[in-house]
């Protein structure tokens, strides 16, 4: 098990997905701008990444491996994650219509996100077991949880400072997002 919280905290802190795989950029600068709307597309994108991952790796080990169909992983994986995108806008719809209301057309981005397809087939591509794949997939979306809230909080700070008119919006976010990744890269050493 302990195995296990290695890879957790590895795919949550040192291997981010966001900051050091450079997945999942397109709603890490799009939902970053409110804290309140990051934290709930990082609680949807976890929802989606685990659930998305653990099925995935069932298919591929059940259907894909034994039928000698591993060329259609890329195509099975999106139509999963679709499928899990479908249900998890139904049920933020149904029981947080403000939060559904926020995220916008965010929430069915999700289906686009990188990041959940790629950490599906990263967890496949390294041979990782069931557990070890549900490990990955949650430190991966705690991680892009982490790191988009932090983000949302540092752009908020920004919006109420002064910042040269040249390094207005998307200037100072990228350049926030790289000493964000860089203050993440202290984390290698520890895990």
């Amino acid at each position: 098990m302990s195995e296990g919280i290695l890879i957790l905290l590895s795919a949550a802190f040192v291997n981010n997905v966001v900051l050091a795989k450079f997945l999942g950029l397109c709603p890490f600068m799009g939902v970053s701008g409110k804290i309140g709307s990051a934290l709930g597309m990082g609680i949807a994108t976890t929802f989606v990444l685990t659930l998305a991952s653990i099925t995935t790796w069932l298919i591929d080990t059940f259907f894909l491996v034994p039928l000698g169909m591993e060329f259609m992983r890329i195509i099975a994986f999106i139509l999963v994650i679709a499928a899990v995108v479908q249900l998890t806008e139904l049920y933020v719809k149904k029981h947080d219509p403000s939060l559904y209301q926020s995220l916008g057309v965010f929430l069915p981005l999700i289906t686009t996100n990188c990041a959940v397809l790629g950490v599906a087939l990263l967890a496949i591509q390294d041979g990782l077991s069931f557990i070890h794949t549900l490990m990955f997939s949650v430190g991966s979306a705690i991680g892009f949880t982490v790191v988009i809230v932090l983000f949302a909080g540092l752009r908020n700070q920004l919006s109420i400072n002064r910042v040269p008119a040249a390094l207005q919006g998307s200037p100072i976010a990228f350049i926030t997002a790289g000493l964000l990744s860089m203050a993440f890269m202290g984390f290698s050493g520890m895990v």
